[in-house]
């Protein structure tokens, strides 16, 4: 079953080895272990509803809670506390796009504030819902999770917005095709919020971002019912499409979503390379997506995070057999583990390899074992369940992520990391901060950094203590010449740092979008945009 208070299934936990708890420690001590709040108790806490009756609309109280909070760090430490704050005065669960036009209406007659939900897993704040004088509808989408059609002549699906990861692929593969978009949160996040959020997944490099996937579909409106056709290229005006992509519940809600799906690869395999530095590692696969050589994903860890992920993986006999062979090799000291995959058939992948070979060999690489690679892909979308027992052990994770050029990524990476090792200089701390390149463009690149602190003394201590990384973090991306956010979306944690990336002119164009369908501003305010009234 799923967790109400953190991440995924309750059956499931990531176990970290003891070498790798004695490695944190080693680099930053643990702090408390703060007591975990009961559901029972919680439960107790919810106030009654201010919403009218509607026979689509449960306002259970456990409903409420489990849709109260996402899965960014303020979140968990909500959950953990029993310290929600706000919850929506109740959930619904639409079955068809009609109950979704049938349920926006009612609140747009009662003045009701509207949150679309997907799978829950926002890190930015989007489902969140913040305090105000009107109640508060969230709108989960779960139930919504059918493969309605597969035109296979143009190789288009077309799903119920609240399929999650699993089933999206499940469901093409029982027909013998695929989408491709494996977002970390995979488990559980779903094709609308994809959509809604403009994800990418970690095989991009092949099947592209979920703009490329994204082929149509449907959006639920204040206004009216938005529909959008299947036209592979169109030269009239500005693409509707990008005007759904990103827009985070703030226009309408995605119920059906129309996808560009791609057939079974016959063999799909994935690899380990130590480079002996950052910048030849980066130099490597800036040389191998300029050139286009057709891999499916590539990664580049930098020594820090290197160090740490061998550290964490325990094996520890098997880890100093490999560190005594890449030294020998000459990758030692300041070494970066770059992981990459080859998908499609064997004729195309055996060419991929011995291309991309050549530039590893080039740039000093040395070629891991194949069980790294192998281990990569099995545990791809377990490291969400790292939080839980790293919690355990008196430590806080939380992550933040970025694109840029490539002329800037070394610059901005070194910057991101200082940023969050100087946020706790007043309280002589220094978390233990890491990074990895991934979603290569010709252009650039994303960055994506890691950081682990104690907890405070307390669950307000420990927020606070995120909130000091947090500024420091955005503050230092934002005026990197970079996005404030590549994958994660913007909800409302990132809204303060758009103009920064959109200017004046952006926002108010933007602005003039949402209110555009949204009149009375009563879906997910807040979100993208910072609520005026606040």
């Amino acid at each position: 079953m799923r967790r109400w208070n953190g991440w995924g299934d309750d059956g499931f936990e990531m176990a970290t080895p003891q070498n790798g708890i004695q490695y944190l420690n080693q680099q930053v001590a643990a702090g408390p272990v703060l007591p975990d709040a009961q559901l029972e108790a919680v439960c107790a806490q919810v106030p009654s509803s201010r919403l009218p009756e509607h026979p689509l609309i449960s306002t259970k109280a456990e409903d409420r809670v489990r849709h109260a909070r996402g899965q960014s760090l303020p979140d968990w430490l909500a959950m953990r506390s029993g310290d929600f704050d706000v919850f929506p005065d109740g959930v619904c669960f639409p079955q068809t796009t009609e109950q979704v036009e049938e349920i926006l209406q009612f609140a747009y007659m009662n003045d009701i504030e509207v949150i679309p939900y997907g799978g829950g897993t926002s890190v930015a704040g989007h489902i969140n819902p913040l305090a105000s004088d009107k109640p508060v509808l969230t709108i989960d989408m779960g139930h919504m999770n059918q493969l309605l059609d597969l035109n296979v002549d143009s190789q288009i699906a077309t799903f119920g917005a609240g399929v999650p990861g699993p089933q999206v692929e499940s469901q093409l593969r029982a027909r013998g095709y695929t989408l491709g978009h494996f977002p970390q949160s995979w488990e559980l996040s779903t094709l609308g919020g994809w959509v809604a959020s403009r994800s990418s997944g970690q095989q991009s490099l092949r099947y592209g971002r979920i703009e490329q996937m994204f082929a149509g579909g449907t959006m639920v409106t204040p206004k009216g019912r938005l529909d959008i056709p299947t036209i592979p290229a169109s030269s009239a005006g500005p693409d509707v499409r990008e005007m759904v992509l990103g827009s985070e519940g703030r226009m309408g809600i995605i119920s059906e979503v129309k996808v560009r799906v791609t057939p079974l690869p016959e063999q799909e395999t994935f690899f380990a390379v130590f480079l002996p530095n950052f910048e030849a590692a980066k130099s490597a696969v800036r040389s191998i997506v300029q050139n286009k050589i057709p891999l499916s994903m590539l990664r580049v860890s930098n020594a820090l995070e290197t160090e740490t992920q061998l550290k964490l993986a325990g094996h520890e006999n098997l880890i100093k057999w490999l560190e005594r062979y890449l030294a020998l090799r000459g990758v030692s000291d300041g070494k970066c583990l770059l992981t990459f995959g080859v998908t499609g058939n064997k004729q195309q992948n055996k060419a991929s390899l011995k291309q991309a070979f050549k530039f590893f060999k080039q740039f000093g690489g040395v070629k891991g074992p194949a069980m790294m690679g192998e281990k990569w892909a099995e545990n791809r979308f377990k490291f969400p369940y790292l939080r839980e027992n790293l919690w355990l052990e008196g430590y806080a994770v939380d992550t933040f992520e970025t694109a840029t050029d490539w002329h800037r990524v070394t610059d901005l990476m070194n910057d991101m990391e200082s940023s969050v090792r100087n946020a706790l200089k007043d309280e002589g701390i220094v978390p233990h901060v890491y990074t990895h390149l991934s979603h290569m463009y010709t252009q650039g690149c994303s960055i994506y950094t890691t950081y682990v602190f104690p907890n405070g003394k307390t669950y307000d201590e420990t927020l606070a203590r995120w909130k000091k990384i947090k500024k420091a973090a955005s503050e230092t991306v934002s005026n990197g010449h970079a996005t404030i956010s590549h994958q994660h979306g913007v909800g409302k944690d990132h809204a303060p740092y758009m103009a920064a990336e959109k200017g004046p002119l952006g926002m108010h164009s933007i602005e003039l979008l949402v209110e555009g369908f949204d009149p009375k501003q009563l879906l997910n305010p807040g979100t993208l945009l910072q609520r005026k009234d606040k």
